[in-house]
């Protein structure tokens, strides 16, 4: 499941709380999940959240994934370091360089970095892949793995 759908149209990290309680509660308990967040009936989004009850393996994708408060409900976590010019160039190589566009990863950026510096979720990662582009590797044939760093 991805957090931009937990996200979307509600908070760019706010979503802890209505991740827990309405995905990851009823996943540890062994029950299905079928979740429209209150933004998607607000604006009118149709269908929902859903994961069948008794799934083997969940992977929840999105920044902003390892944090504390979410921590007890995590088997596992892997943070893919990234250099964040490259992630820039990539974003817009997507989603264009309308003024708009711009303007909304100007604003994700104002609360992303602070979210960052705060819960240093590299620390917290029980697998860190990559680096930085400087690291001596080929990224065609080898996959960099270190250890999470202490906090």
């Amino acid at each position: 499941m991805h957090t931009d759908d937990i996200a979307w149209n509600h908070a760019c990290f706010d979503w802890g709380a209505m991740l827990v309680e309405n995905i990851l509660q009823p996943l540890h308990r062994g029950e299905a999940v079928q979740f429209r967040p209150d933004a998607w009936i607000t604006h009118h989004r149709p269908g929902s959240i859903t994961i069948p009850a008794g799934a083997d393996f969940v992977w929840v994708e999105g920044t902003g994934v390892i944090r504390g408060e979410l921590a007890p409900w995590l088997d596992a976590s892997v943070w893919m370091q990234g250099d964040l010019d490259e992630q820039e160039r990539l974003l817009v190589a997507r989603d264009g360089d309308s003024p708009e566009q711009l303007e909304h990863v100007a604003n994700w950026l104002l609360e992303e970095l602070p979210f960052m510096w705060r819960e240093q979720p590299w620390a917290r990662a029980t697998v860190i892949v990559a680096g930085p582009p400087q690291i001596d590797h080929d990224p065609d044939t080898e996959l960099v793995i270190a250890p999470p760093t202490s906090p």
